[in-house]
């Protein structure tokens, strides 16, 4: 992992069948930017070499699903399993991840499917950040236009009616993922910094010929 704690590098990991989910995926890299980090988006459908080296050397995953069946898709289910060999020799223990999912339904189930990607991470041990965000629209002062409009806490969860362009995305949702996306570089960035301190100071030589400790 890198040790610059102002510059993570933040890989997002995405699958979508009709553009909506990579629509989003693009609104986590713009928040992931702004929050200081180097960011690689992948679309697990044509993933290379190259891109499973990015992932070996990220600091952070995010993941990215549109939901099929109550579920993340078939294709980045395929994405999930040809990682086995990364999973039992911990090639991504201790990273950070978190998840994004959308659907065509107002619920439509995404729950299911940030809860796969959270296992998933968890199986890879690594470290799930939640969402970090209220629930919007919930109240008579609300309205659709509010963050998190869906109420999720796990992941960011959006809906995309089925028959929209990609351009027509809510812009609500939009807004979400640029905010999951910065609070992933934002903890990633902390999680790095620590780590770069705690390995100076375990390199600093204990003191000789100090008292003995109290009893």
């Amino acid at each position: 992992m890198s040790s610059n704690g102002f510059a993570p590098s933040v890989a997002i990991c995405q699958h979508s069948g009709f553009g909506h989910t990579a629509v989003l995926a693009d609104a986590v890299r713009r928040g992931a930017e702004s929050g200081g980090a180097r960011v690689t988006v992948i679309a697990v459908n044509h993933i290379t070499e190259s891109d499973w080296d990015c992932l070996d050397k990220a600091d952070a995953i995010i993941f990215g699903s549109a939901t099929y069946m109550g579920n993340v898709s078939a294709a980045f289910q395929a994405f999930t399993e040809q990682t086995g060999r990364r999973c039992m020799n911990g090639a991504w223990r201790d990273k950070i991840a978190a998840g994004f999912a959308n659907s065509g339904a107002k619920s439509g189930d995404k729950l299911s499917a940030l809860m796969s990607m959270a296992v998933f991470a968890a199986q890879h041990h690594m470290h799930w950040v939640n969402l970090g965000l209220p629930p919007g629209w919930n109240s008579a002062s609300g309205s659709e236009h509010d963050l998190n409009r869906l109420g999720f806490w796990l992941g960011a969860g959006t809906q995309t009616d089925v028959d929209a362009n990609p351009d027509q995305v809510h812009p609500a949702d939009v807004a979400t993922c640029q905010h999951l996306g910065h609070r992933v570089a934002a903890v990633t960035r902390q999680l790095v910094a620590g780590r770069a301190v705690a390995l100076t100071n375990s390199a600093v030589p204990s003191p000789v010929g100090g008292s003995a400790p109290a009893r």
